[in-house]
């Protein structure tokens, strides 16, 4: 009788072994691995890591890659080749000219790009969150929230921006370097004989717009910058997401997410600055020059230098210029978004 019990206690003993190991089994069937995450949403991050360190990165960004911007505007703004020949010559006559302080003319205006910026990459995540909401393609939410957000940082940045490129261009008037004379470059009729301190000059810059233009003075070329960036950005964020995913089908997977995302962004830079280089030629001009009107732009430009210099002019300085910021603003940005992801969510991240 004994051994009938014991018998029969092993036999319920086993049944709840195997029992377990069914529901185990069955567990790990129906329980498939964490999903890698490819783009980190808004909501996955925390915005208190995310937003210093995004200015951070920003600022040191354009701090080491504001000589191709001045250079860039300068080409755009000369007549012809009467200056610079191309990059590599005028950033060797400004240096030898002014020194590096010569390639940074008007850098503390321009760095106030940092706060719109923030306006930018907010305006940006946050339509992407709510378009989320939609049966929306990525592409196509990211060409929407790409426009959206650089409207808001346009009507942030362009009083900076308009006094930043006076301060850029004033390189191409006699007695810097270049040695040429070009009053349409300083239209604002500043005495470039006298001594002048960094914020002296801004601060005269400044009211000298004032006073001939009045307060719309500082939002001169707006349209002009909204139809030069929109698009651009628009463009720039759609084709960033379409060459990701892309290089994400014939890429290996041992090959770093993060390098894919930087060469994404790089093209995606490229192709940008071929499409819309004349719009960039005609905010320049238009910004700097006061004339009054985009046409009047266009038509002086076929004027001086015909079709192929209204769209070449300066593309070789905003190919390099967009190739660097593409694929350095990628690689901050990319980077910061994996730091700032709430930890929920930080196993399921590739680097």
């Amino acid at each position: 009788m004994l051994l009938s019990i014991w018998n029969c206690w092993k036999g319920d003993q086993d049944s709840d072994k195997r029992e377990r190991r069914d529901k185990m089994a069955a567990t790990m069937v129906e329980t498939p691995p964490p999903q890698l995450i490819t783009t980190i949403e808004w909501g996955m991050m925390d915005k208190s890591k995310f937003f210093p360190l995004y200015a951070l990165s920003s600022f040191t960004v354009r701090c080491a890659l504001y000589p191709l911007t001045l250079v860039k505007t300068q080409i755009q703004v000369q007549r012809k080749k009467e200056a610079y020949k191309g990059v590599s010559d005028a950033i060797l006559k400004i240096y030898r000219a002014e020194g590096v302080t010569g390639l940074y003319r008007g850098f503390w205006l321009s760095s106030f790009q940092i706060i719109s910026g923030v306006f930018y990459i907010s305006t940006y995540e946050g339509v992407r969150h709510e378009l989320g909401n939609y049966e929306v393609t990525p592409r196509v939410k990211s060409f929407i929230a790409g426009g959206c957000a650089s409207l808001v940082g346009q009507t942030v940045i362009v009083p900076f921006d308009v006094l930043s490129q006076h301060l850029m261009v004033l390189g191409l008037v006699k007695g810097s370097p270049g040695g040429v004379h070009n009053s349409k470059v300083n239209p604002l009729g500043l005495d470039l004989e006298r001594h002048w301190s960094k914020s002296a000059l801004a601060r005269e810059v400044a009211l000298r717009v004032y006073r001939l233009h009045g307060p719309l003075g500082y939002y001169r070329g707006y349209a002009a910058s909204l139809a030069a960036y929109v698009p651009n950005s628009a463009l720039w964020w759609a084709l960033y997401t379409a060459y990701q995913d892309e290089l994400l089908k014939v890429s290996p997977s041992w090959v770093s997410y993060l390098l894919i995302q930087c060469v994404a962004g790089t093209l995606g830079g490229f192709t940008t600055t071929i499409l819309t280089n004349p719009l960039d030629i005609v905010r320049a001009r238009l910004q700097v020059e006061g004339v009054s009107s985009m046409r009047e732009v266009v038509k002086e430009l076929w004027k001086e230098e015909g079709l192929i210099g209204l769209y070449m002019k300066g593309l070789s300085a905003r190919l390099v210029q967009s190739a660097c910021f593409s694929f350095s603003i990628i690689l901050g940005y990319e980077t910061i978004k994996r730091v700032s992801v709430s930890d929920e969510y930080r196993t399921r991240v590739r680097w």
